[in-house]
């Protein structure tokens, strides 16, 4: 039997997958907990993607759906797109967001055309802020889930209120090798860490800073035993909107999809090896490496001896920053002979089932991107990063987890992936890269017996958050009276 929804919620999320993801999962919990409460998910598709990550995301989108959880696909205008990404190659992906503020408004009014629909808000993704705009037209409150975790959060925030001036001197420090004392971390961060990457880039996040102010509330999927301090620090600024940290928010449900085959081969080859024996390398849906760094990868696996699993993806075309493919043929990447000495230790992969594979017994370290999602499920599973971060707030979520809280090894914490230029990014040595898989995976590292032990005890607090009872399902709770007050 139906039940009638009594308030309307629209959620408008980023079209990358990471973001995408989450933000069906957090509308996937808020239907879950509440009857009177019902979702519409606008999806702008992503321009000129056909990758199979992007497959991947909608066969989940398509299997999701329920009697109060509906997905709307806005109209595409692949020419309008193109002509955007040319005008606006830095910021082509905020004006696109802007571009399809008319396609909200349609639907939304055919929505609201209906006297049964009571619309209680806009969730949208930090990265759609522009949408608030159409959410006053309304006359309904705005929230922004936010898919990073709460000190980034903090940090912008914290250089919103600094001087223009102030803020331009600390992108011209960026690359240097100096730290700056900020109030969320107890540690000084160093400058390259910093989330804001440039002078193009870094003033649109202070304009979004600004507008976040203007919000009803703010969601943030992260929980408050992972990050008391920012948590502590938002909430007691009267100044920022209400903090709901409603995390970890992850996709844990086994879904049927084309790569389902592909997985189970590689969830075979898992099964076949020791307890905590390997180490899986993944470093997201954007995370790919050019061919010297590849051949430092495979003779620091080889090396070390450890038995891994390693998602290796091809590169976009020079100056592109599309999603990475997949490789034709691995032979012509790695050393000559590689997968051939290392067949009884090793696999080499495509795209990778990331959960499924860190939720396997036999998985004991992730050498990882540090994306805020990966974070939280090897959190969730209870397996030890290695941390090796590319771009965005990685470098400060990678800093957070190795200085800041000890739930991680490091890599390479300076590393900045340039999407422009190959030559531009570091080459990270075998060496330094073995060095980190020895502390996360020898078994009498005290070093690293330290943060495993660590690793145990937040993932058992990550699961404790999301109980009856539980932090984040308290928040969870509170975001959802806010929501019918509204009506």
């Amino acid at each position: 039997m139906k039940t009638t929804a009594t308030a309307e919620v629209v959620f408008i999320p980023f079209p990358g997958m990471g973001h995408l993801v989450s933000t069906v999962e957090m509308a996937k919990q808020l239907v879950g907990r509440d009857q009177r409460l019902s979702i519409t998910v606008l999806i702008m598709k992503r321009p000129f993607d056909n990758s199979k990550v992007s497959s991947s995301t909608q066969s989940l989108l398509l299997t999701a759906a329920e009697d109060r959880l509906k997905f709307v696909y806005l109209p595409q205008d692949e020419a309008a797109a193109a002509e955007l990404q040319s005008k606006y190659p830095v910021n082509f992906m905020s004006e696109f967001i802007k571009m399809n503020k008319r396609h909200v408004r349609d639907h939304v009014t055919k929505m609201v055309s209906t006297e049964s629909t009571r619309i209680a808000g806009f969730v949208m993704d930090v990265f759609c802020t522009p949408m608030m705009d159409v959410a006053a037209e309304f006359g309904v409150p705005s929230y922004v889930f936010f898919t990073s975790n709460a000190s980034v959060l903090s940090l912008m925030f914290h250089f919103e209120t600094l001087k223009r001036d102030e803020n331009g001197v600390l992108t011209e420090l960026k690359e240097s090798d100096g730290e700056l004392a900020v109030p969320v971390f107890e540690n000084p961060v160093p400058l390259k860490a910093l989330p804001f990457p440039n002078k193009e880039v870094g003033p649109m996040f202070m304009g979004i800073a600004k507008r976040l102010r203007e919000t009803k509330g703010i969601i943030v999927n992260t929980f408050e035993e992972l990050e008391s301090n920012a948590v502590r620090f938002l909430a007691e600024d009267d100044k920022i909107p209400p903090l709901y940290p409603v995390g970890p928010v992850i996709h844990l449900v086994k879904e049927d999809n084309e790569e389902e085959e592909e997985a189970m081969k590689i969830i075979r080859w898992l099964d076949n090896q020791p307890p905590a024996s390997v180490v899986f390398l993944c470093f997201g849906s954007m995370g790919s490496f050019e061919g010297d760094q590849l051949m430092e990868i495979a003779k620091a696996l080889e090396q070390s001896g450890h038995r891994f699993l390693w998602s290796v993806r091809r590169p976009p075309p020079m100056g592109k920053r599309e999603i990475p493919g997949e490789y034709q043929d691995l032979n012509q990447v790695l050393p000559k002979g590689f997968l051939e000495r290392t067949t009884e230790i090793g696999k080499v992969i495509g795209w990778a089932p990331q959960v499924a594979v860190l939720s396997h017994k036999a998985v004991g370290g992730f050498m990882s991107h540090c994306g805020w999602n990966s974070i939280l499920e090897s959190l969730w599973c209870g397996v030890p990063v290695a941390a090796w971060p590319m771009y965005a707030e990685q470098p400060t979520n990678a800093f957070q987890l190795v200085r800041e809280l000890g739930l991680a090894v490091e890599i390479k914490l300076d590393y900045k992936k340039d999407f422009g230029s190959a030559s531009a990014n570091v080459l990270v040595t075998a060496e330094e890269i073995e060095t980190g898989i020895q502390k996360l995976m020898v078994s009498g590292n005290e070093y690293g017996k330290d943060i495993k032990k660590r690793v145990k005890k937040m993932s058992e607090k990550s699961k404790v958050a999301l109980i009856e009872g539980g932090s984040s399902y308290n928040y969870i709770g509170l975001l959802i009276e806010d929501f019918k007050k509204n009506i």
